[in-house]
């Protein structure tokens, strides 16, 4: 049967096409994601100021190297400043996540009263048939988007839909892929890794399925210094942990490839410092 209706000129697209500029993070990531114009026949970049508009982007890393963190700034920094945030949690329960929220948004130096009034939760983590049922969390979810008319959606994590099921992971996130440009949210899925892949991998549970359907990815990683050698290299002392972090693609804008090396702060908060070239030639 002929779709006809899956037809269109390319000309005939132009109104549709979404305009390419930056939502803020809150974080040195904004200045990684970057556009480029030609001045006198050379090429010049310049910051994005944040991920792309009405991306859907991947976190993923193995525990404990800020994923959900950043998924918090992210959040928090567009809820302060006024857009709507819709945080769909699969794995802390609501009210524990409104503490965690209450203290970054401290450490950020945010205004908790107006993050309140923007953001909605969808508490799936008690709620069975929402991390079983895609379909009613997809109801949901767009019950939430009409509530505060979200403009951004963070999930942690959609590893948490198809933890037992990973055959239909691919499934799954290309329907949550599909929602999230239909009603137009730039996202944040947080997704998990199994312990047999590797941390510097897109891969993560339930194989490259997320990767593949998102537009772009961000591998998040730590390493602990245990060898004189990583010592000498990396030049701090054998017990250290040195984060990692790195847009491994990205189909909507051009950005900085590279591995960075950031901090999370004292305070709990991500602090992205320099590309991990720089911090091996520093001294």
């Amino acid at each position: 049967m002929v779709k006809e209706g899956a037809v269109y000129e390319l000309k005939d697209l132009k109104e549709k096409a979404p305009k390419i500029f930056g939502i803020p993070t809150g974080t040195k990531l904004d200045e990684m994601f970057y556009t480029v114009e030609i001045s006198d026949d050379k090429a010049i970049k310049k910051p994005l100021g944040g991920i792309p508009y009405l991306s859907v982007i991947n976190i993923t890393g193995i525990p404990d190297t800020g994923k959900s963190l950043l998924g918090e700034q992210f959040a928090l920094t567009q809820a302060s400043r006024g857009y709507g945030v819709l945080y769909v949690t699969v794995e802390s329960p609501a009210n524990f996540l409104y503490t965690a929220l209450k203290e970054r948004a401290k450490a950020l130096n945010l205004d908790f009263s107006k993050i309140e009034e923007n953001m909605v939760v969808i508490d799936a983590s008690q709620e069975e048939e929402l991390r079983e049922n895609v379909a009613a969390l997809l109801d949901t979810m767009a019950y939430a988007i009409k509530l505060k008319n979200t403009k951004n959606v963070v999930i942690d994590s959609v590893t948490g839909l198809y933890e037992h099921m990973e055959v239909k992971a691919r499934i799954i996130v290309r329907k949550i892929f599909n929602f999230l440009k239909k009603h137009y949210q730039t996202a944040l899925l947080i997704s998990q890794k199994r312990s047999s892949q590797t941390g510097e991998s897109a891969e993560a549970a339930g194989g490259l399925a997320v990767a593949h359907i998102v537009d772009g990815t961000i591998v998040m990683d730590k390493k602990i210094i245990t060898t004189q050698y990583e010592e000498r290299l990396y030049k701090i002392p054998v017990g250290s942990v040195l984060r990692t972090i790195r847009i491994d693609g990205c189909r909507l804008s051009p950005h900085d490839s590279r591995m960075w090396i950031f901090e999370i702060t004292d305070i709990g908060t991500i602090d992205i410092k320099m590309p991990l070239t720089d911090f091996i030639k520093r001294r």
